[in-house]
């Protein structure tokens, strides 16, 4: 149970304010980049959104909307980037559908238009459409591709695989919906709707573990919502209400890492934005500012080890339920 205490004691020094908890530096509640990004819709052709940190490890989900002109990027089932993009024009519509990665070249040029270069291809289909580089005159001025930042094509390519799912949704020149209101993935793995029930009135959490037995483990805790969520190799096994005594201090990231001496430790992840957090550490146990079922606290106690990752945020868990507007991620171009 020590695990569990400590993380209940150190999500509990980023929800409270003046604990005395050896935190000396918390950062600004919101960096400009933080309220660039809180409007995705808003980013201006060629900018993008990227915190890769937020969800270091696990399986890659990339959501490409036709509607909104906008990509996706999810990882272990939250949400760690969104991007301008630029898909088919009239007369070479970028096919819709579920997509794995069948190619990946660096320096690829186009067999089928004058042998232009498509730097940081993933290739999708048979027939030449992938994700790369490209323009972004912010409307739809591709051959069916999708055209990305060209830096942010590059953090991508490094950062899927072949078993990473694409999927292409909307209508072009439909009317655009913000779809950016919650942290996590609404698509799961294999392209399918995600599984993200909210609990019933009469329950206080659900256990599921089955669902997802092995791989690596985030846990969301959302201020808005009061909800702490339970993710596993992209897919929710866990969901539990939870009390807060204060109100969440903005978007924080927590890893619980080994240390030299066979302890373990909880630290803070220097995300844009809170750059100055980086490494510091998290210590003392205030369970009683956080409080959650104790069959839950139990279930989750063998899943505490190190690697794993805490995510403090005011956003909503999913796009539906209500809440403060606030990213989790922060701005680079």
């Amino acid at each position: 149970m020590k695990s569990v205490s400590v993380l209940c004691g150190a999500i509990a020094v980023m929800v409270a304010l003046g604990c005395g908890a050896p935190v000396a530096a918390q950062g600004a509640k919101e960096s400009a980049p933080l309220d660039m990004a809180r409007q995705a819709l808003a980013l201006k052709p060629g900018e993008y959104v990227w915190a890769p940190e937020i969800s270091p490890s696990g399986p890659v989900t990339v959501v490409v909307d036709l509607s909104t002109q906008r990509a996706t990027i999810y990882r272990n089932g939250v949400r760690i980037g969104v991007s301008t993009i630029s898909t088919g024009k009239r007369g070479y519509e970028t096919p819709t559908g579920v997509f794995s990665i069948l190619l990946k070249d660096a320096k690829h040029r186009s067999t089928k238009y004058n042998n232009a270069p498509m730097p940081f291809t993933q290739k999708l289909t048979q027939d030449g459409v992938a994700l790369h580089a490209g323009g972004l005159p912010g409307y739809p001025e591709s051959h069916g591709c999708v055209h990305l930042p060209y830096t942010l094509a590059q953090k991508l390519f490094t950062t899927t695989s072949f078993s990473t799912t694409v999927v292409i949704s909307g209508r072009t020149g439909a009317q655009a919906k913000d779809v950016f209101g919650g942290v996590l993935a609404p698509i799961a793995t294999n392209g399918q709707p995600a599984l993200h029930v909210p609990l019933a009135p009469s329950d206080s959490y659900r256990w599921t573990p089955a669902l997802s037995p092995r791989g690596p483990v985030t846990l969301i805790l959302s201020g808005s919502d009061k909800r702490l969520v339970v993710l596993r190799n992209g897919i929710e096994i866990g969901r539990a209400k939870v009390t807060i005594d204060g109100e969440p201090l903005g978007t924080h990231l927590l890893t619980l890492t080994a240390q030299p001496d066979g302890t373990q430790q909880w630290l803070l992840v220097g995300v844009a934005g809170h750059t100055e957090e980086a490494n510091l550490p998290v210590e003392g146990d205030v369970l009683q500012r956080l409080t959650m079922p104790a069959a839950f606290r139990q279930s989750i106690a063998p899943l505490v080890v190190p690697g794993t990752t805490v995510l403090v945020t005011m956003a909503p868990i999913n796009k539906k339920t209500t809440g403060s507007e606030m990213t989790v991620l922060a701005a680079a171009k």
